[in-house]
């Protein structure tokens, strides 16, 4: 399942400039999801962050896997229109610095769900690289 932004903000309640996912390339509700984002340097983090020597934040990173675990999350039936959040962040590594130009795949696959609480891997990376890592623990409210 492809999902475009449009089909992904009917799933999850990010919107811009916080919704960091431009695309969902591959879907299994409640299991996993590997979705795209394409950074531009007119993002509007790189303002501040830094000037002349532009990064994405890691923890953006980490909340761009956590709208694609979102996704996954939200797009079974039982969670639709509940509002995901943060459990905890476990295990994140950040392995190289992302910046305009690069093309995140931010891949998330769910290790385990109890109730509205799940735990899920994350991984954002390119073709050549890995950018970051994380497990990731979501709630739905």
């Amino acid at each position: 399942m492809v999902l475009n932004c449009n089909e992904i903000m009917d799933i999850i309640p990010h919107r811009s400039p916080f919704l960091l996912v431009d695309r969902i390339l591959e879907l299994v509700p409640g299991i996993r999801a590997i979705g795209r984002k394409c950074v531009t340097f007119n993002e509007p983090f790189f303002t501040g962050h830094y000037p002349g020597n532009p990064v994405m934040p890691g923890v953006l990173i980490i909340e761009a896997l956590a709208q694609v675990g979102s996704v996954v999350m939200l797009s079974l039936e039982e969670n639709k229109g509940k509002v995901p959040f943060f459990g905890g962040i476990d295990k994140a590594k950040f392995r190289n610095m992302v910046t305009p130009g690069d093309v995140l795949t931010l891949e998330v696959s769910l290790l385990k769900q109890k109730g509205p609480v799940g735990v899920a891997t994350a991984k954002a990376y390119d073709d050549e690289k890995v950018f970051a890592e994380a497990e990731l623990t979501f709630v739905i409210r």
